[in-house]
């Protein structure tokens, strides 16, 4: 429990800054779904168009210090690869 005013005060900083934070995480989260569902329905366009959707997402993730930038990286990448073998294919 917090004891001093500033503690208490930066107590309630963190509840309003970790329900932001996991409101942003949970839409990344969404945008990522989307992808992969795409993927898995077998439907290029669909798929480009979802990633397209979900990139800035992942990085104003970033930006607003949700998601580490390689994390960001990596799953783009990822997700980038299996959306063009799908367009290839």
């Amino acid at each position: 429990m917090a004891n001093t005013p500033q503690s208490q005060k930066r107590a309630r900083q963190t509840e309003r800054r970790t329900a932001v934070n996991k409101a942003r995480r949970s839409r990344i989260r969404t945008f990522l779904r989307k992808v992969e569902e795409a993927i898995a329905g077998g439907d290029a366009q669909v798929a480009t168009d979802a990633l397209r959707a979900a990139q800035p997402e992942l990085m104003r993730g970033v930006t607003k210090g949700v998601v580490h930038k390689n994390t960001a990286a990596r799953k783009m990448s990822r997700l980038s690869a299996r959306v063009k073998a799908m367009t290839t294919a």
